[in-house]
């Protein structure tokens, strides 16, 4: 099961699309003021929001049709990719924590942190409605032979099976997040600083492609639970690693660079959007792995 040249070129032109429609030509709705400031949702405002909203499901929608007849599986990596471009230009967290130095302040910081990647998630799902009304505007016969679905299971084991694969994405993506997103270490004792950009790209798409990976083995979910678990990560983190009176120690006896936990040194932007990559790269790669048992381990 290798990925043909011609998929291989359906996937670079709807990224493209993404990066150049979303990632640059959109960029001036989210661009902040300075530009050494992280990109948040709250500046957008509403009309940017909506603009936003339209332009992704168009892009989902374009994304079907430029991927047919693979257009499920690849037109959703428009949105991703083209927010992907926002991650990269974004600036890091760290501005944030040294502009808001009190401990009150940091506080306030968190709790608006704590409900963006939703906004973000958005998006994307707004990118995936495009691609399922292209879908739908197709015969039903066009959809691919395999496609990424739910298992069904009697009673309601579905519900847990999905709630488990939701809460084990969280708590190991978390984990994760903390092992790959490190900037380098001044000393054994030292909390976790702001990684580089680079960095962190690699640590979300890392994380959850091994949880999406994980997920799709031991419970044959899609990625699409994984992708939404990207959107609970931080509070999760937020709530082990960022009270107030961890809040309130950093604040007064370490520099701004600094954070109790790696994850918390992620913005929202970067999550959600490669956390979204990363979790259908885990699931595609566990595809091929079984392909790979199934049909050539024996030989």
């Amino acid at each position: 099961m290798e990925l043909s040249s011609i998929n291989k070129l359906r996937i670079a032109a709807v990224a493209a699309l993404g990066i150049v429609v979303l990632g640059l030509l959109a960029w001036p709705l989210a661009a902040p003021v300075d530009p050494l400031a992280p990109v948040r949702a709250w500046s957008i405002g509403p009309s940017g929001t909506l603009a936003l909203l339209v332009l992704a499901f168009g892009l989902g929608f374009v994304g079907y049709f430029i991927a047919w007849p693979h257009g499920r599986e690849i037109g959703i990596l428009a949105v991703p990719f083209g927010l992907t471009i926002w991650a990269g230009r974004s600036g890091p967290m760290r501005v944030l924590m040294q502009a808001y130095r009190e401990p009150a302040e940091r506080e306030a910081l968190a709790s608006s942190l704590r409900f963006e990647p939703i906004y973000w998630l958005l998006l994307v799902a707004a990118g995936f409605a495009g691609v399922l009304l292209a879908q739908y505007m197709r015969s039903p016969s066009a959809q691919p032979v395999e496609e990424p679905a739910t298992p069904n299971r009697p009673g309601g084991g579905i519900y847990v099976t999905v709630a488990l694969a939701v809460a084990g994405t969280v708590l190991i993506a978390n984990f994760l997040l903390g092992v790959f997103a490190q900037d380098v270490a001044t000393s054994r004792n030292m909390a976790p600083t702001q990684p580089p950009v680079g960095q962190i790209l690699f640590a979300v798409v890392a994380a959850f492609a091994t949880t999406a990976f994980l997920v799709k083995k031991l419970t044959d979910l899609s990625y699409l639970w994984p992708a939404l678990a990207s959107a609970l990560v931080l509070g999760f983190a937020q709530a082990f690693y960022d009270g107030a009176q961890i809040l309130r120690q950093f604040a007064e006896t370490r520099p701004a660079t600094s954070f109790p936990h790696s994850t918390l040194a992620i913005l929202p932007v970067q999550l959600v959007p490669l956390g979204t990559l990363g979790s259908i790269l885990g699931y595609w790669l566990a595809v091929r792995y079984d392909w790979w048992r199934k049909h050539e381990a024996v030989g």
